[in-house]
């Protein structure tokens, strides 16, 4: 497996506090993983190769991580996906 640079990128969210407890998006993201979507895994999306490249952890938004967990990268740019759009390659 080939390691890719990580790049951080900082927003803001309508909540400052990160919550104690497991929140949706650490559900979805640990589900992902347990399911065998690790990064450098190569997946489909309907017709289109693609391979994982992260997690989605964003908290807000129309696209957050409880929904949408996986960050795939294709020959289109980085998509983020459900479980249920993806399938193993």
């Amino acid at each position: 497996m080939c390691a890719h640079p990580l790049t951080v990128v900082e927003g803001s969210g309508r909540h400052p506090h990160a919550p104690i407890c497991p929140d949706g998006v650490e559900i979805a993201v640990n589900r992902a993983i347990g399911a065998g979507y690790r990064v450098g895994c190569k997946v489909r999306l309907g017709h289109v190769a693609g391979r994982i490249v992260g997690y989605n952890i964003g908290h807000y938004g129309r696209f957050s991580g409880a929904r949408y967990p996986l960050l795939v990268k294709t020959q289109f740019g980085v998509a983020k996906c459900s479980l249920q759009e993806v399938a193993a390659a």
